[in-house]
């Protein structure tokens, strides 16, 4: 059986890359010495690291992909709220309700991919 390095590599870089925005920007409010906002914000990368890692394919191969991704997806919204919220608002960034769209491009693996497992991509069982 092949190990799947790759794909392994993928998951968990694709996701942590998503995420590394959250830990350079708590990182930059530490530094700037706010640290609630540093802090909260550390503490979201933690858990989106705990999260790719416990929610990988390899570890539950028979868990539709969706049901993977579903939990690393509202971490991902939670930390944007934080950020909104630590940048002081929708407003104080410029941002109004169209910028919502922006996200449906994101949400395309959910739909590619979304029904798919771990064994069935291998080819152990059939879809």
């Amino acid at each position: 059986m092949k190990e799947r390095n790759g794909e392994k590599i993928g998951w968990a870089g694709g996701w942590l890359g998503g995420f590394l925005w959250v830990l350079a920007l708590g990182i930059v409010f530490l530094v700037q010495g706010k640290t609630n906002k540093g802090l909260v914000g550390l503490a979201l990368f933690a858990l989106a690291v705990f999260f790719v890692f416990m929610f990988a394919p390899w570890r539950r191969p028979d868990t539709p992909y969706w049901e993977l991704m579903l939990p690393l997806y509202f971490l991902f919204f939670f930390t944007a709220g934080w950020m909104i919220w630590a940048f002081s608002g929708w407003k104080a960034m410029g941002l109004d309700w169209w910028n919502v769209f922006w996200i449906l491009p994101m949400l395309m693996p959910l739909g590619t991919a979304g029904r798919r497992t771990w064994n069935q991509i291998e080819g152990r069982k059939e879809p």
